[in-house]
């Protein structure tokens, strides 16, 4: 793997074992940090966010522990990929003009983006990073507009209620 895909956001999904131990490794003051805030002792923590070790893994209740601290997207890119499913952080963007414009031209962009794969789509053989392209700017813009209905929702309740 590139040095690229161990940035937050960046590169393909990865397996998550990997994304549990980049998160936990990226937490701000690293896993010593992470085992402080949620109460564990630092060297089982370490074992169990370590990618390769088989012997140890996080109980259910950790996994949801370090989740909601760390609230890695690599971590939450991982699961939703297991599950098939699109995840999306509820931070509510102004429904405004601008905004609608920037999801335009993500949309814009992605179907040129698609366009481009003609020669995948021609022949009915995708590689996979492609495909693994393709994914990811499809969940950007799911993302994108689903942050512009929260907004829009959030500016009518106002408005409703003040």
């Amino acid at each position: 793997m590139s040095r690229l895909d161990m940035l937050p956001g960046a590169g393909p999904v990865l397996p998550l074992r990997h994304s549990l131990y980049r998160a936990g490794r990226d937490y701000r003051g690293g896993i010593t940090r992470l085992a402080f805030d949620i109460g564990m002792d630092v060297d089982a923590l370490q074992k169990k966010l370590k990618h390769d070790e088989e012997r140890r893994w996080l109980t259910p209740d950790e996994l949801e522990e370090v989740i909601q601290r760390t609230q890695d997207s690599r971590v939450l890119n991982s699961v939703a990929q297991a599950g098939g499913v699109v995840w999306y952080r509820p931070v509510p963007v102004p429904a405004t003009n601008e905004a609608l414009q920037a999801v335009a031209k993500l949309l814009e962009e992605s179907g040129e983006f698609v366009g481009s794969l003609h020669e995948g789509a021609a022949d009915n053989k995708w590689t996979v990073p492609e495909v693994m392209l393709l994914e990811q700017r499809g969940m950007d813009v799911i993302r994108q507009v689903l942050a512009i209905i929260a907004g829009a929702r959030e500016a009518m309740e106002d408005e409703a209620h003040g």
